[in-house]
This record gives C-alpha cells, structure tokens and sequence, in this order.
C-alpha cells in the first residue's frame, strides 16, 4: 500500500526512512552507511519537508515503510538548483532549473525490491504535481534506477553533471 505523508508525518517517520535510506543504499556500489541515514533522517529530510509542495509516498508492507520517494519545488537559491545551473550549459538551465518538481531520493528496501515498488512509488510520487517540469538526479552507470527512469519517459539531459551523476529531466506537459 502507498500512501502520501504529510510534511509533520514524514519528519515523525524519520527513523522508520532511515531504515530504508541504509539497506537501499548500504548495499555494495552505493556504500552509504549508518551515519549518512541518520543525517538523512535528522537534518536532510526536516530541511526539505518545510519547502514548498513537499511530497513524500511510502510504501508499507507488513504495517512497516519499505520503500519511499520523495520530492519539492526546486529553486534557485538551494543547495542542488545552484549546484546544477552551474554544471549545465546557461540554455538548458534557464529552460529546467527553477520551479521544478525535484525529485530527491528514492529508496526501496533491499528485501522489497524487484517487485515493481520503484515505479509504484515514482507513479505516486509524480500524480497530481502542479509542476510542468521535474529534475533529478542519479548514477551515470548502469543501474536499476536509471533504467526506471528511462522507462517513465525521463531523459538524458546531461550524461555526468561531473560528479558522477547523470541529470534527469521529465517534461510532464509531453505526452
């Protein structure tokens, strides 16, 4: 079962997040460790469930969160737009980066992958956005999430932002 926390749900659940953020992400070739979904959990997430159109789903197996995605309204000013624009030529950031939907993590747990949660909770994520346009973020190699975006209909829009990270873009006024 997905459903959409509020903001105040979504920061009381933290610890339940963190939980998926290290076994999604602890895995081999990821390599985040208990530190990293503890700052996740107590400074990350509280900072970005105040901005604005804070959406998180989660998914629930057995009464417990086992997967989630979340996201908001991207300007400029944050962190990750300024970082971005500054890796895009001028065009594409001036087109993409400001008023977007920027989707930030998605993590499913390692024993509940497979099992099409990913775009179960990417599905949900993006229903009902005001956002003509959403940005992300992830892997330049071959990896799962990759692939799950491509086949959402997200593109390429830069290979490697050069930190190894390929910027996704998703155009939700295209068909």
């Amino acid at each position: 079962m997905i459903e959409v926390l509020a903001p105040a749900e979504a920061v009381q659940a933290a610890p339940e997040l963190a939980e998926v953020f290290v076994s999604a992400f602890g895995a081999p070739g990821y390599d985040e460790d208990r530190a990293d979904a503890e700052r996740f959990a107590t400074e990350q997430l509280p900072v970005h469930a105040e901005r604005d159109d804070f959406k998180l789903v989660a998914a629930r197996s057995d009464g417990r969160i086992v997967g989630f995605a979340y996201g908001f309204t991207g300007q400029r000013g944050q962190w990750w737009p300024d970082r971005v624009a500054a890796a895009v030529p001028a065009e594409l950031a001036e087109e993409w980066v400001g008023g977007h939907f920027e989707v930030v993590e998605l993590a499913v747990a390692v024993e509940a992958q497979r099992q099409g949660l990913g775009t179960a909770l990417m599905e949900a994520l993006m229903t009902d956005l005001p956002h003509r346009k959403a940005l992300l973020s992830t892997y330049v190699d071959d990896r799962p999430a990759p692939r799950l975006y491509q086949r959402m209909g997200w593109r390429v829009l830069v290979p490697d932002l050069g930190w190894g990270s390929a910027l996704y873009g998703l155009d939700r006024a295209m068909p």
